[in-house]
């Protein structure tokens, strides 16, 4: 129910209630400004003062809720009877927003999954996906690819998400397992640089065989990139046309 300005009376208009604020909770990892968060590029967005804190979900604790701790809890037990220690695996579990996310070491994300889609209790049968995400101020782990996991025996949605650094790129393919991420682990190839060892043909899928850097990382210009074929130029945000 609204009332007159169309506000909820029940809640209070504060910012921890408006979407993708998480208070003071989680763990920051940067401040980031402008709409997109890039440098070294004009911003016409209108937003280029904007000023934020860039803070991702902090590890939960038990219990998560509903069916969460069943998950949680089979995942753990059935690593432990191959010999593997969960607390070595899974890095932490973060409940965020009603949903759950297993942060996973990329050493043994093959095992994982392998899992995830084998166990009877489990049965997540279908990945839909592969996303690559950029923080250029989360030192040590500035990439992370990010699986949604779904069983269709269960009607049970997860997510697993790895990080690599900069520096070493490298992330386990899980195409044998799922082969339905073969174009995803390229898109995240192309587009973040992210290297998957062991995918059957890892070439890009969106841009020229040599087009150079990566367009969705956060470092990537937004503009002045030649175009290829007509020699044109493609201008910095701040030199375009501006229509206002």
């Amino acid at each position: 129910m609204t009332d007159a300005n169309g506000t909820n009376p029940e809640r209070d208009l504060q910012a921890d209630n408006l979407p993708g604020q998480r208070g003071a909770a989680g763990e920051v990892i940067g401040t980031r400004k402008g709409m997109f968060g890039a440098d070294r590029s004009g911003d016409t967005s209108g937003y280029g003062g904007l000023v934020r804190t860039v803070r991702l979900p902090g590890a939960s604790h038990r219990p998560y809720g509903g069916w969460f701790d069943e998950v949680a809890d089979e995942l753990e037990g059935a690593l432990e009877e191959q010999g593997l220690a969960p607390s070595t695996a899974i890095d932490r579990t973060v409940v965020d927003r009603d949903e759950l996310t297993f942060h996973i070491a990329r050493e043994h994300l093959v095992r994982v999954v392998t899992v995830c889609r084998d166990d009877p209790a489990l049965r997540f049968e279908l990945c839909t996906g592969v996303s690559g995400v950029h923080y250029p101020e989360d030192t040590g782990r500035e990439l992370h690819a990010v699986y949604h996991l779904r069983s269709i025996t269960h009607n049970r949605l997860i997510r697993l998400e790895v990080s690599a650094p900069d520096s070493d790129p490298h992330i386990p393919s899980i195409v044998p397992v799922y082969p339905t991420n073969d174009w995803h682990e390229r898109e995240a190839y192309d587009f973040f640089g992210i290297v998957f060892d062991g995918h059957p043909a890892l070439t890009r899928i969106m841009m020229p065989d040599d087009w150079p850097g990566h367009p969705q990382r956060k470092d990537y210009p937004l503009g002045g990139i030649p175009v290829e074929y007509k020699g044109a130029e493609i201008p910095a945000p701040d030199q375009r046309r501006s229509y206002s």
